[in-house]
């Protein structure tokens, strides 16, 4: 971890990915990075940007299709769903559907109870302007908790920090 020249400890997130599975990283990190009371600032850039979008943030989906890794685990773990299956009508769903009974087995708080929890902990969120700019939004269209920067504010902000990039 690195030091942000004050002696402590930052880690900047770079969260780029929008579907569900992709939305809990940056926000498990987050978490854990603020219990353990390292500052923290998430940048949301492209598709990240849809977990911190008003409209957007409970479809979240997870997508079967590229996901070689795709199993039916927790249920039957030793079968993996092809990459051509996940085309089908539906798996997308099924996917999904998946995903959230187990992040509800794990007592994860849904996506936007998340967000408001890291953001009380302490942890900037910030909106890309230029991917905002891109998708049409504005700063209302985005959760109250988050701001919204510029890549090269950014950089300036995450000078001295650990980077992720999820």
């Amino acid at each position: 971890m690195s030091n942000n020249g004050n002696g402590s400890r930052k880690l900047c997130i770079v969260a780029s990915k929008g579907s569900l599975d992709m939305a809990y990283p940056p926000l498990i990190l987050a978490n854990a990075a603020r219990m353990s009371g390292i500052e923290v600032d998430i940048f949301f850039t492209f598709w990240g940007l849809d977990m911190i979008t008003l409209s957007k943030y409970k479809k979240l989906k997870m997508s079967a299709v590229g996901n070689p890794n795709l199993s039916m685990a927790p249920y039957m773990p030793q079968v993996y769903i092809p990459t051509w299956l996940g085309a089908i009508p539906g798996m997308k769903h099924l996917a999904t559907w998946m995903m959230k009974r187990e992040i509800e087995k794990l007592d994860f708080p849904p996506v936007d109870e998340f967000i408001e929890m890291v953001s009380d902990a302490g942890a900037n969120l910030y909106g890309c302007k230029m991917s905002m700019d891109m998708m049409g939004l504005t700063a209302d269209d985005l959760f109250p908790e988050a701001s919204v920067l510029g890549a090269m504010e950014f950089l300036e902000l995450s000078e001295g920090a650990q980077v992720l990039f999820v």
